[in-house]
């Protein structure tokens, strides 16, 4: 099975690492930053095809990652997913940017999965011996 791309920013390393692993565990190929300015520099050499930000981050908010995604037209395409904080941003200030809002503090698995669903119409879920498996939605 042909390993796709994703890219997650979050400033936090825990939310990162979670992500990072439950995707990895999918069958996906991951870069990581800790801010819209890295993933910028990291999308010069990295085509993903899906992209998970957090909307708090030094540097280069969320907010701004998204604008300057949509506003180019090799990133407008890209489905991004926010990953919003019940204490942080608001996400309503961000989702007409992004494809999926989805909560990290609350049943991550669970919302990495529909955001998967929603983004890109399918989940990898892992089965035996490391073997993948497409799940429609």
């Amino acid at each position: 099975m042909k390993s796709r791309n994703a890219l997650v920013v979050d400033d936090s390393m825990l939310i990162r690492h979670t992500v990072c692993r439950y995707l990895e565990e999918r069958g996906f190929t991951v870069e990581s930053a800790c801010n819209g300015e890295e993933a910028l520099a990291k999308l010069k050499e990295f085509e993903p095809e899906i992209i998970f930000t957090d909307l708090s981050m030094p540097r280069m908010t969320g907010v701004e990652l998204l604008t300057v995604l949509k506003n180019n037209p090799k990133t407008a395409r890209i489905p991004t997913i926010i990953l919003a904080g019940k204490s942080s941003t608001n996400p309503s200030t961000a989702e007409h940017l992004a494809t999926y809002v989805m909560y990290k503090d609350t049943d991550i698995e669970a919302q990495l999965r529909n955001a998967l669903i929603h983004a890109l119409g399918t989940d990898m879920t892992p089965v035996e011996s490391g073997k993948l498996k497409a799940v429609k939605a």
